[in-house]
């Protein structure tokens, strides 16, 4: 299934993606189906994935009947981040790619190798937009920014210690996360990602997540970006370093994950800072990451 965020008068609410491409509100499905469950009331994408199995199983028992007119087509729809407000931050992997790697190591000029563990940081829920949003350029901060297309894990099933072999089981579905990065703010503050990765409006999520059971292969999945209509990266989730598993487990070690925590898994080759010349986006750019199976995520950059 295929879940959104939509804005509607009474404000944003979820929504299941119908075949013809149009969104079906959730809440009021369920109101009118006389069903009690509160994953499936409360309006938010959070309560569905923290309803788990149970709720999905419910939905797509009551999606078998009719559903009347209370559809928004997929030409009206206004579509904000799958999950707006995250109870955390955005967990994030670095260096998870090798064609990344030394393409970072070309632009510096530096030795980096590939790391035994999983580099972790995380993006703060500030920077989270949706699809169409503007992302803000603060010109007084920054005038390096760049994108990175990533496959983004929704956890599903909260654990801690989650053995590799069965990570897969907690997670509840996928979808397109742009890690828009400050590269000067990045390198200012001695090359810790945190910094540059955290401004405001700098994690364009969406459009949508899909569950894990419609993506049978989330370690085969092309990715690509485009700005303004010209390819900038083409990799492969394939080409991860760590592993969804992997990246899982030790991330999970001694630190709970919790149902409706993000988890961008990296990014490929491609990225504007390390182009001869570097090439970084500017006002008006138009900035297009897409993931097979998931779809297309749209921003355009604005100066501040």
């Amino acid at each position: 299934m295929r879940f959104a965020t939509i804005s509607t008068p009474s404000g944003p609410a979820a929504a299941v993606q119908l075949e013809d491409g149009g969104f079906l509100p959730i809440a009021p499905l369920a109101q009118a189906a006389g069903v009690s469950d509160p994953a499936l009331l409360d309006g938010g994408l959070q309560a569905l994935i923290e309803g788990g199995d149970a709720a999905l199983a419910k939905l797509a028992e009551i999606l078998k009947g009719a559903h009347g007119g209370a559809v928004v087509s997929a030409q009206e729809v206004q579509l904000l981040a799958p999950l707006p407000k995250p109870a955390k931050n955005v967990f994030c992997v670095g260096r998870n790619y090798a064609d990344h790697i030394a393409e970072g190591a070309r632009a510096l000029k530096a030795d980096i190798k590939v790391t035994e563990v999983p580099v972790f940081f995380t993006k703060p829920s500030t920077t989270v937009i949706g699809p169409n949003a503007e992302i803000p350029i603060f010109l007084s901060v920054s005038d390096k920014i760049d994108y990175e297309v990533e496959l983004a894990v929704i956890i599903g099933k909260s654990g801690r210690n989650i053995a590799a072999d069965g990570a897969m089981s907690h997670v509840w579905g996928y979808t397109v996360l742009n890690d828009i990065t400050a590269r000067d703010v990045q390198r200012r503050h001695g090359g810790q990602f945190f910094k540059g990765k955290a401004l405001d409006g700098s994690c364009p999520m969406g459009p949508v997540i899909v569950t894990a059971d419609e993506i049978a292969q989330p370690h085969n999945l092309a990715l690509r970006t485009y700005v303004n209509g010209e390819i900038r990266q083409d990799g492969n989730t394939g080409q991860m370093i760590f592993d969804i598993p992997t990246l899982i487990a030790s991330l999970s070690e001694g630190l709970t994950l919790s149902a409706g925590d993000i988890l961008a898994t990296g990014t490929p080759s491609g990225v504007g800072y390390a182009m001869e010349p570097p090439c970084f986006l500017t006002e008006g750019d138009e900035v297009m990451c897409q993931v097979e199976g998931i779809g297309e995520l749209k921003n355009t950059l604005r100066n501040i």
